[in-house]
């Protein structure tokens, strides 16, 4: 089994909280301030109040919506890591590794290389064309494939600052299982169904030699 390093999700569960709630301690805020109005003036201070209460319904229902998204997104990784746990003993998974001021859901290392792996849990029917991903044939908001080579340009300039230079390769993994050609190759980014991690990383292809590997581990240990 690999050996796995940090928790998987704990930052997407973080930034979902703080995401989704903030506008709900405001609402709070202002319903605080509107009681201390009161003493002033009652109907405007009452007024405010009023308002603050609607303010605080409403933050909480879209807040509890977009902290629901980020959970999803922390199962996600839960389950690629819990997949990843089953590599080869030779091979090490660092969740959410931090490079660039950036978390990466997962940064793999073992004899094969050094791969940054950005796992989506997307219900829709995934494609790719014409060297885009596609949900349900629609452009996401966000385009994946930026945003996982991006991450492994910074892991690799992270890596490069602590002493090693090596190659990073880009991985997007579905962890919904929804793309529809299961594993394919796009200028350099691997995207892969989480069902097809394991038979993938199983090859005997040797980019990273034992005493390089340990030296590499070493680094990333030191610099988590």
């Amino acid at each position: 089994m690999a050996h796995i390093h940090g928790i998987a999700g704990e930052w997407a569960r973080v930034r979902g909280t703080v995401v989704g709630l903030w506008p709900l301690f405001l609402g709070v805020f202002d319903a605080g301030l509107s009681l201390g109005v009161c003493a002033v003036s009652t109907s405007w201070g009452l007024g405010m109040f009023c308002i603050s209460l609607g303010c605080i319904g409403y933050s909480l229902r879209q807040g509890l919506r977009r902290t629901a998204r980020f959970f999803v997104g922390a199962r996600g990784e839960e389950r690629v890591s819990g997949i990843l746990k089953e590599l080869p003993d030779r091979y090490h998974v660092f969740n959410d590794f931090e490079a660039g001021g950036v978390h990466v859901d997962h940064v793999v290392v073992g004899p094969a290389g050094v791969f940054a792996v950005e796992t989506k849990y997307w219900r829709g029917r995934v494609t790719v064309e014409e060297g885009y991903v596609l949900v349900d044939g629609r452009l996401p908001s966000r385009s994946p494939l930026d945003q996982v080579r991006g991450e492994a340009r910074r892991v690799h300039a992270a890596l490069k600052k602590a002493g090693w230079d090596g190659a990073v390769t880009p991985v997007l993994v579905f962890a919904s299982d929804t793309f529809q050609a299961h594993i394919a190759e796009i200028q350099g980014t691997v995207v892969i169904n989480s069902c097809e991690i394991r038979k993938s990383f199983s090859t005997e292809r040797v980019v990273l030699p034992p005493a390089e590997l340990d030296r590499l581990v070493s680094i990333m240990e030191n610099n988590a």
